[in-house]
């Protein structure tokens, strides 16, 4: 065998076996993990965790929220107890009636200094330790009249009913319109009497008040007076315009 014949020969077979070892090279690729079928060359994805197992063995359940209980039949929910009221409200019964010996009463005029005093603002004050009540309005006497001053029923907050608790050194007043345009009598003298729970009533003895700044005053049928009341403006508001 000539020397070209072998060389050609050893030429084949390292070709051979070369293109084996690439055949066997492409399948290693082929079958690798990090590859894919699509060939897109992107990882696939991991699964996920499996749930971890309760520590008793038993197989876990889910999660439920409770709904809220349902009472028994028969039964009935606890309640806390409602406070009574306290206080009695309104002046209430404990409260006496002022008495002559409790107060002190005094008068005063808007009319004008040098004219005739025909408006009249009396104002009684609570000189006692304790709060009392006073009714209604004031029974006025003038002189020698044969009937007290007559009310003003419109100023009246609740008939039949005091006007209001008078507290120790506080005053409540009442409005004394004189006379009007017909014939006139005089008074030297006028007393004030406190009315007790029943309507037209006496509470004590009359009490003696002097007149605002003069000693006799003129004064007719058109006489009225008005309830007690806290607001002195107020109780001269139903005299000043007759």
């Amino acid at each position: 065998m000539n020397t070209a014949a072998r060389t050609s020969h050893r030429g084949w077979k390292y070709c051979v076996l070369g293109a084996a070892t690439v055949t066997a090279l492409l399948a290693t690729t082929a079958c690798s993990p990090s590859g894919d079928d699509g060939g897109d060359g992107k990882p696939t994805a991991r699964p996920s965790a499996p749930a971890t197992p309760s520590t008793s063995g038993a197989p876990s359940t889910p999660s439920v929220t409770a709904s809220p209980s349902t009472p028994k039949p028969g039964a009935t929910p606890s309640t806390k107890p409602t406070p009574a009221p306290t206080g009695t409200g309104g002046s209430g019964g404990s409260v006496a009636l002022c008495a002559p010996g409790d107060v002190t009463i005094t008068s005063s005029t808007e009319d004008e200094v040098g004219k005739a005093v025909r408006h009249i603002l009396l104002t009684l004050t609570n000189t006692s330790t304790k709060p009392c009540q006073v009714y209604r309005y004031p029974l006025i006497q003038l002189g020698d009249a044969r009937l007290p001053v007559p009310e003003i029923k419109e100023s009246a907050p609740t008939p039949g009913t005091p006007y209001d608790t008078i507290a120790p050194g506080k005053q409540t007043h009442a409005a004394l319109l004189l006379n009007g345009p017909m014939d006139e009598d005089t008074a030297k003298t006028m007393t004030v009497q406190l009315q007790d729970t029943k309507p037209g009533s006496k509470k004590g003895e009359p009490i003696k008040v002097a007149f605002p700044g003069v000693d006799m005053v003129y004064w007719n049928d058109f006489a009225k007076v008005t309830h007690w009341m806290t607001a002195q403006g107020l109780a001269l508001r139903f005299i000043m315009s007759s």
